[in-house]
């Protein structure tokens, strides 16, 4: 049998018959994410511990009460904590934290282009949409690094490797839409996570972007992250490090 497989590869790869379907790859592609996707709505929906599915109009206002539901069970009113926001925009959920935790040992940096998407994304942005200015906070517990990750992430860790190392809890808020800005983030992330950290994804049920990101890093990193509450039928998830 395995030798007919490899007969079968080699030969495609001089007889590229396959090629007849490239035009249906992306299809392909999408559905395979798809319906992993679905499998593990089905396997983890009745174990998360604050979910609205199956609700049949999102409402993004939701994010909020997930964010709510995060700060009262992990009591994240008044410990420290180190909120690290990737993909800013306007800054309301950055600005929530903020207002939620006022702990004066906490540290709150958000990461953004401010400049819009670097990329094409979902079918209907273009790269450049969703572009805004730099918030102002009057909170000296914030910050901003203004850049695409890949290209200020890794000094920023650098920098601030002991402080990430012997942090409080982190609440890591992954918005930045994109797969190849998650994975990158996530991959540059995984050294400093610890057990009881937050991980928060804002557009996790867009199977070839935050999903497909999520499943590759889970999978490549031998990371447990437990889903512990969702809103918008898993359009925003959020995960504890195990």
């Amino acid at each position: 049998m395995l030798s007919i497989i490899k007969f079968l590869k080699d030969f495609l790869l001089f007889f590229p018959a396959t090629l007849l379907f490239a035009p249906l790859s992306k299809i392909f592609i999408f559905i395979g994410h798809f319906n992993k996707l679905i499998n593990w709505i089905q396997k983890n929906k009745r174990t998360v511990l604050y979910s609205d599915f199956y609700s049949p109009i999102r409402r993004y206002e939701k994010r909020f009460e997930l964010y709510r539901f995060l700060v009262e069970h992990f009591q994240l009113t008044k410990e420290p904590i180190l909120y690290l926001e990737f993909g800013v925009a306007t800054g309301s959920s950055f600005r929530w934290w903020t207002d939620q935790n006022k702990h004066e040992g906490s540290l709150f940096v958000g990461f953004d282009t401010f400049e819009g998407l670097p990329e094409n994304w979902g079918g209907i942005y273009k790269k450049g949409d969703m572009s805004a200015s730099t918030p102002v906070l009057d909170d000296i517990r914030t910050r901003f690094v203004k850049g695409l990750f890949q290209d200020t992430l890794y000094d920023f860790l650098e920098e601030h490797d002991t402080v990430l190392k012997s942090s409080p809890k982190k609440v890591i808020h992954l918005d930045a839409d994109l797969y190849s800005s998650t994975a990158f983030t996530l991959s540059q992330l995984v050294r400093y996570l610890k057990t009881g950290d937050l991980i928060l994804f804002d557009e996790f049920t867009v199977a070839l972007h935050e999903f497909k990101a999520f499943s590759e890093f889970t999978s490549t990193f031998g990371i447990k992250l437990t889903p512990v509450a969702a809103v918008n039928n898993f359009y925003q998830t959020a995960f504890v490090v195990d």
